[in-house]
């Protein structure tokens, strides 16, 4: 007896989601995932008092200790594995295992704390990761325009910068749309050029 073997095994694309402490990565990975998110939050304690930054967001009561992890599935043969990263300095040893194999990223930034994207940022130029940067439009930051958010992260004209709503499934569908589209382009580039 033949066995049918024509079952398809979906594509696994893993994509992360990085950015400062509290810029809503955990958020954004909530919003978007077709199934319950895998957060790994434990409330803020006393052992980071003097470590971890709050400037901007002394309301915030816990933070990600390892990562968020979401899914979507965007057909049958292809299903994006999210993978948002801690933000705080102590936990960056992470990143390198996080980012491994990884097709590209999301930077979150905050206008409120535009600074704290910049790790990010390096860590992805540094790796040749291709990624994008999202403005999680907090309402009660300044809204400054996509250029002016360019130039003050002094990112090229080539890496796409987007303004987001992490908590709003579709603007965050929105934000990954713009990343697979751009790694699809740079893949194309990259192509042209053999």
């Amino acid at each position: 007896m033949v066995s049918d073997d024509s079952e398809l095994i979906p594509n696994a694309v893993k994509i992360l989601v990085a950015g400062g402490f509290g810029v809503g990565k955990t958020t954004m990975v909530g919003a978007v995932s077709e199934i319950a998110p895998l957060h790994t939050e434990e409330l803020l304690t006393e052992a980071g008092i003097g470590v971890d930054d709050l400037n901007g967001i002394e309301d915030k009561k816990t933070t990600t200790v390892a990562l968020d992890f979401g899914r979507i599935t965007l057909s049958p043969e292809v299903i994006l594995y999210l993978f948002g990263t801690p933000g705080q300095g102590r936990f960056w040893f992470m990143w390198d295992e996080l980012a491994h194999g990884a097709l590209g990223a999301v930077v979150l930034a905050d206008t409120r704390r535009l600074d704290t994207c910049f790790p990010s940022i390096d860590f992805f130029e540094r790796r040749n990761v291709p990624f994008v940067i999202a403005v999680n439009c907090f309402e009660d930051a300044a809204r400054y325009t996509i250029d002016e958010v360019r130039d003050a992260l002094d990112v090229g004209p080539d890496v796409p910068v987007t303004l987001c709503d992490a908590r709003d499934r579709e603007s965050a569908r929105e934000v990954l749309v713009t990343l697979v589209e751009y790694v699809l382009s740079k893949q194309t580039s990259a192509r042209a050029t053999i």
